[in-house]
């Protein structure tokens, strides 16, 4: 993988930031979007844009095999076993909550435990404190080991006979640990618990296979694909889906309405309610197209090579502190002594180099690691050791200027 050649195909990279070249390093927040994904969208709203799965009409017709010609590209891209297990939604947050909303409010009761990590995205921590105040359940943490990545022991001693939830992030998007998710999938259904499965940081960068992992819901977004915004998607296997109730009602997820009583459509189409996102599905489907063209491998091994390289360069600057693991996904997460998160990136973006300052949506892990914020260079398949040059150059101007100053 050339990703010198890659990067051609992003037309937002090719521009220059407060007078330099731009050096993007926050795809973990979003990625930025190829031409084929670009073009796919174009041409839906130029050539055939209208509603799907209700007109008879050729645009409707070609709206509607475009949709669920990428409800098929998922299924594909996960090895879902059916499209009636692909659930498209606005991204990894929703379908997290709908997982919560739906099968947690009706399942849990007094007594019963979740189990998540400190680690966890705010959208994979919230949602389940507000069904176990709904429902009376316990929320559980899997302790932390040193270095920010999950020991099986301690997840053994986590989940127990009343666990009936686990719900982990596959990759970190503080700490860039990439997570057992098999091994824990099967402690928890040793115990009877269901996996759930937060892919935000995962699908994007590395193979996903929904069965090889056998959880029972894997949630991720469009948007950190090279996809569109507002287009995500909820895996879950298909007796568990079958069994739970939609949580938004109204238009396209219905059979029959009657004055008192309604009955809902089949899968997947009974948790769709609405106009679909049309056009976020059909670019997600081109951002797909373009990811496997290249090959999930070929990205992992390139983003590996980079974060190594990265944690090299990064940890020969004097006062800069890097957290987590070492074996790790690509992205550096890192505070300079003295120096605050956003004064860092602040500096940076005067450099033209875009990375994240802030707690990242992650304020429980902040308060483990006892920092308040911290500053997060994330990589992605258009991203080279020239980016990593300029990242550690401008890191070390940022510390002797902050050392003048103060």
């Amino acid at each position: 993988m050339d990703a010198k050649e890659v990067r051609k195909l992003f037309p937002i990279l090719n521009q220059e930031v407060n007078g330099k070249p731009l050096v993007y390093l926050d795809s973990a927040a979003t990625s930025q979007k190829p031409l084929p994904v670009i073009e796919a969208l174009d041409k839906y709203y130029r050539e055939y844009n209208s509603n799907v799965h209700r007109g008879v009409h050729t645009l409707g017709t070609k709206a509607t095999d475009a949709y669920e010609g990428a409800r098929e590209k998922v299924r594909k891209f996960i090895n879902a076993k059916s499209t009636e297990e692909v659930i498209f939604t606005r991204g990894t947050t929703t379908a997290i909550n709908t997982v919560a909303a739906s099968y947690g409010r009706a399942n849990l009761r007094e007594g019963d435990e979740i189990v998540i990590t400190y680690m966890e995205h705010h959208s994979n921590i919230i949602p389940w404190q507000q069904v176990a105040k709904h429902t009376g359940a316990t929320l559980k943490y899997i302790p932390l080991q040193e270095d920010g990545s999950i020991s099986l022991e301690e997840v053994e001693k986590t989940v127990t006979s009343n666990t009936k939830i686990v719900s982990v992030a596959q990759v970190s998007n503080v700490l860039g640990a990439i997570n057992p998710i098999k091994e824990i999938a099967k402690i928890a259904h040793k115990n009877g618990a269901i996996m759930v499965v937060d892919g935000a940081q995962s699908a994007p960068h590395m193979k996903i296979d929904v069965q090889d992992l056998d959880c029972d819901f894997f949630a991720f977004s469009g948007h950190k694909m090279c996809g569109p915004t507002g287009i995500g998607v909820l895996y879950g296997k298909k007796a568990l889906l079958e069994k739970m109730e939609p949580v938004e009602f109204g238009g396209e997820m219905i059979d029959f309405v009657g004055l008192y009583e309604s009955t809902w459509k089949e899968l997947p189409w009974k948790f769709e309610g609405g106009t679909p996102i049309i056009a976020g599905a059909i670019g997600l489907g081109a951002a797909i197209d373009f990811l496997e063209q290249i090959g999930l491998n070929n990205i992992a091994a390139h983003e590996h090579k980079l974060a190594q390289y990265a944690l090299e360069q990064m940890s020969a600057i004097e006062g800069l502190t890097i957290y987590g693991p070492k074996e790790r996904a690509g992205l550096v997460t890192f505070n300079i002594d003295g120096v605050h998160p956003h004064d860092v990136a602040t500096v940076l973006d005067a450099e033209g180099i875009a990375v994240r300052a802030g707690h990242h949506c992650a304020q429980p892990l902040m308060k483990w690691l006892n920092v308040s914020a911290t500053a997060r260079a994330s990589l992605y398949l258009y991203n080279t050791e020239e980016d990593i040059d300029k990242l550690v150059a401008a890191l070390k101007k940022t510390k002797e200027y902050f050392g003048h100053v103060f």
